[in-house]
């Protein structure tokens, strides 16, 4: 079970907004099947927005303001609140009034199942779960709002393929000694399987977005807490290991960009891959957490508002973390391509 999941505050209802014509930034169409429309494609990371929605619409504003002709937008997971229908209305309306680019893929994360834990939007009712709510119309309500029939799903910023990640069973209807553990399917690894051995071929970098960290990797993971988010960690790791130009973004934990392990390699043993893969945090809108020092975490309390600028060319990618709140940047690292993205074989 998630440890902040009686921190989630009962909203009002809202009424869904369209898209508003005009509202996305255009972008021109991939020249390719694959490789750079320009020489350095730029696109951005958020998680773990949660309601906060003023926050979201400041993180959206200094992102066009820093980046406006973005090829992209990805979210990590913890899209709402809790999972009703209408706080995916209410995002939508918040994300609708503010600049943003034309491609943006959606990945899932455990908030978007807490409906079960609550009787109706203002009683919160853990010990009744689930509340005559079903697993499928938790699902259902990520399709509609993502506007596709599966939690995996890949897009392309630029030119730069991004594939999203997620859990197709919320555990505890399947187990009652879990909670929030994601579980995938055969079909949803082979298709990973599939898709980053075409894009190797392709010498393309890959980013992956999944809302869970992996244990042992960025910031928090080596913490009790994020262990086990995974119940196939070995079976996932396996395969995103093989290749040294995927990069894997991670919400969930909250933890602060300014930590010296926001961005690792990971290398999994018997992969033959001994250089690993670059894995990143992407830190939240909603919140921020550190180490206590105790083996667990402590909230940093105040304005917390981070989030990610990802900048790919032919030779490097470069990885930047944002303050929202502040408006600058906090670091930035820089990643060698082994291959050269652009010139298949």
């Amino acid at each position: 079970m998630d440890r902040r999941a009686f921190m989630v505050t009962a909203g009002g209802a809202a009424a869904g907004a369209a898209m508003l014509p005009g509202q996305a930034e255009a972008q021109p169409q991939a020249q390719a099947k694959w490789g750079p429309q320009w020489p350095v494609v730029r696109f951005n990371i958020l998680s773990d927005i949660q309601g906060d929605l003023t926050d979201f619409g400041s993180a959206l504003d200094d992102l066009h303001a820093i980046n406006p002709g973005s090829a992209g937008l990805g979210i990590a997971g913890d899209l709402t609140p809790r999972g009703y229908d209408f706080e995916y209305a209410q995002l939508r309306e918040t994300f609708d009034k503010h600049r943003h680019p034309r491609e943006v893929a959606w990945a899932i994360g455990n908030h978007e199942f807490y409906v079960p834990k609550w009787r109706d939007p203002d009683t919160l009712a853990q010990e009744t779960w689930p509340n005559n709510t079903t697993e499928d119309s938790l699902f259902r309500s990520f399709y509609r709002f993502a506007g596709r029939n599966t939690v995996y799903n890949e897009t392309s910023f630029g030119g730069v393929p991004v594939l999203c990640l997620g859990t197709e069973r919320y555990a505890k209807y399947h187990d009652p000694k879990l909670w929030d553990e994601v579980w995938m399917s055969d079909r949803q690894f082979t298709w990973l399987e599939q898709r980053l051995r075409y894009w190797s071929i392709r010498r393309s970098p890959v980013m992956v977005l999944t809302h869970h960290p992996l244990p042992n990797t960025v910031s928090g993971t080596h913490n009790k807490l994020y262990r086990s988010d995974y119940l196939q960690p070995d079976r996932l790791l396996s395969i995103l290991g093989r290749y040294r130009d995927v990069f894997l973004f991670s919400g969930h934990t909250h933890w602060d960009l300014n930590l010296s392990d926001w961005v690792v390699r990971r290398v999994v043993p018997g992969t033959g891959n001994l250089e690993g893969f670059t894995v990143v945090n992407t830190a939240a809108v909603q919140v921020g957490w550190t180490d206590d020092g105790k083996g667990g975490e402590v909230s940093l309390g105040g304005a917390f508002n981070q989030g990610l600028q990802v900048e790919v060319s032919p030779g490097s990618v470069v990885i930047k973390a944002r303050d929202f709140t502040t408006k600058t940047w906090l670091k930035q690292i820089t990643v060698p391509l082994h291959d050269s993205w652009g010139f298949p074989h």
